[in-house]
C-alpha cells in the first residue's frame, strides 16, 4: 500500500526483494545496531536525563515496507535493546522512506503523524513525549557529523526515483 505524499502523490516503497537481506539478519543485529547509534547521538539528552520518559517503556519500531522491527526500552542512562515477547509501550509504524523524512528534517512530526504517514499505537502520554522529544531536537547539537546529514537530505530524492511510482 503506498500511503500519500504531497509531491507526487504517493510514497516510494522499498521493493520486498530488496529487504530480504535485511529479513535475514536476527533481530538482535538490528537492535544493537539501533540503540548503540541512538546512545551516540543522544548521550547528552540521557545524562541529563531528558528522555527518562522511556525508563522500562518498551518502544516499538516498525518499518513496513523493509520488514523490520526495532524494540528498545530505557535501563538507567542507557538504551537497551528488548525482548520481542515483551508487550509494547508504544508502537511507531512507518515505511523507510517516511522515516527518512523525519530523520532528514525534510518534513515535521505533526505532518507525518497527522497525515497518518508515520502511526502511533498504544501508550498515548508516551507517544507524546517521544513526539515533543522528536519536535524539540536540535540536530545542529548532536554528533551527527554533517556529511551524514548531507547523505540524508540527497538520498531523499534518489529515493523517490529509485523506488516510486
Amino acid at each position: 500500500m503506498q500511503t500519500p505524499n504531497k509531491k507526487t502523490g504517493t510514497s516510494p516503497l522499498f521493493p520486498t526483494t530488496l529487504s530480504l537481506p535485511l529479513k535475514v539478519l536476527p533481530s538482535f543485529v538490528h537492535n544493537k545496531v539501533l540503540v548503540t547509534t541512538l546512545n551516540r547521538i543522544f548521550a547528552t539528552e540521557l545524562k541529563e536525563g531528558e528522555l527518562d520518559f522511556l525508563q522500562d517503556k518498551v518502544v516499538h519500531i516498525s518499518i513496513e515496507d523493509g520488514g523490520v522491527d526495532y524494540r528498545f526500552t530505557l535501563r538507567g542512562d542507557k538504551l537497551v535493546a528488548a525482548d520481542k515477547n515483551i508487550a509494547a509501550d508504544l508502537t511507531l509504524q512507518g515505511t523507510i522512506y517516511n522515516y527518512l523524512l523525519l530523520a532528514s528534517r525534510q518534513e515535521d512530526t505533526d505532518t507525518l503523524f497527522f497525515s497518518r504517514r508515520l502511526r502511533m499505537q498504544g501508550d498515548t502520554e508516551l507517544g507524546l513525549y517521544v513526539k515533543n522529544f522528536l519536535d524539540g531536537m536540535d540536530m545542529d547539537s548532536h554528533k551527527i557529523p554533517s556529511y551524514l546529514k548531507s547523505v540524508l537530505q540527497k538520498s531523499l530524492p534518489v529515493y523517490e526515483r529509485l523506488f516510486g511510482k
